[in-house]
């Protein structure tokens, strides 16, 4: 069955929770509501209040809510209802969640799941257009995965529940219902799972490398549909940026020679600096080059503004890909 990423985030709640009892559901609305998006939709009815419910508005007590639980033997889903809600949560996740392991010598997990939208390009102005990706990718004991479609959605979510250690998985709401094949997938309606930790070629080439991780997979599939009769280009779906499967980004760079990131985070210290750094740092990679290593994303501004017209000068599209990636394969 074809299933929107929305959906097929909601079936992979639904199926995991059938098949453990341990997992509770809970966060902003996320009951009789089921949230702002309708991703809980239904599940307080299935299962019951005492495994799907409301919490005020509070990210912090969520968060720490979710540790205790986890600690406790039970599988907390936090629902963060926007990223850019979450910073009240940040010392909850960074000094406490990520470091449970490590500071208690192994003897303590935390297997939580972290779900929140995130991102641009749906007009919500500087509060519910952030890109929050790469606070949490800099912390060792975290997992953060980012899926571009229905299909890695139901996979990667379902893994991550089933982790043993925290993770944040951050789900592009510009793509929440989109319907276009690319990210509209034929999904398995039984459960299933995607390896975290590993990204994945979906497209191959030999002239340029272009490396990035949810909704930006869709603006560079359709980049490359435009140059397909000039340029051969290969796609990297990242779809974990913590851990980062550093080997398949090199192997490919190590063939084309050009490497273009694209996020739609700001450039300064943004994810594509820690690729960049990767693909720099390895010798082999490094004197395969061609030519500079580009990065594409939002310009320096605090946010995505409000703007229809603001907003698409912000975001990365595929318009403004293909430039890139024309520059990058002539660059003499």
């Amino acid at each position: 069955m074809q299933q929107t990423l929305l959906e097929a985030v909601h079936d992979a709640l639904e199926l995991e929770m059938a098949r453990d009892t341990r997992i509770v559901v809970f966060g902003e609305d996320v009951g009789k509501k089921g949230g702002v998006f309708l991703a809980t939709h239904g599940l307080q009815e299935r299962f019951g209040n005492t495994r799907v419910f409301n919490t005020p508005l509070a990210e912090s007590s969520i968060v720490g809510c979710a540790i205790g639980m986890a600690l406790g033997g039970l599988i907390p889903v936090a629902e963060i209802q926007f990223a850019d809600f979450i910073h009240p949560a940040f010392n909850q996740i960074v000094s406490e969640a990520a470091r449970m392991r490590y500071r208690s010598n192994g003897t303590f997990g935390v297997p939580m799941v972290i779900r929140t939208p995130y991102g641009g390009g749906v007009h919500g102005g500087l509060h519910h257009s952030q890109s929050i990706e790469v606070f949490y990718a800099h912390v060792p004991g975290l997992k953060v995965v980012v899926p571009r479609d229905s299909y890695t959605a139901k996979g990667l979510l379902a893994s991550a529940i089933r982790d043993p250690d925290p993770v944040i998985f951050l789900e592009p709401k510009k793509i929440y219902r989109a319907k276009d094949p690319f990210i509209y997938k034929e999904v398995c309606k039984d459960a299933y799972t995607l390896p975290l930790g590993n990204a994945e070629v979906i497209q191959e080439g030999a002239d340029v490398t272009v490396i990035a991780y949810g909704a930006m997979l869709f603006e560079c599939w359709k980049a490359t549909q435009t140059l397909a009769k000039e340029i051969s280009i290969e796609i990297i779906d990242l779809q974990t940026l913590r851990p980062l499967d550093a080997t398949t980004v090199l192997q490919s760079v190590q063939k084309t020679g050009r490497a273009l990131v694209v996020h739609e985070d700001n450039m300064f210290c943004g994810y594509g600096a820690e690729i960049a750094a990767e693909i720099s740092e390895d010798p082999d990679t490094f004197t395969s080059l061609a030519a500079p290593i580009v990065r594409l994303a939002a310009p320096e501004v605090p946010a995505a503004p409000y703007s229809k017209a603001l907003e698409e000068a912000f975001m990365p599209n595929a318009e403004k890909i293909v430039r890139a990636i024309k520059e990058l394969a002539y660059w003499k």
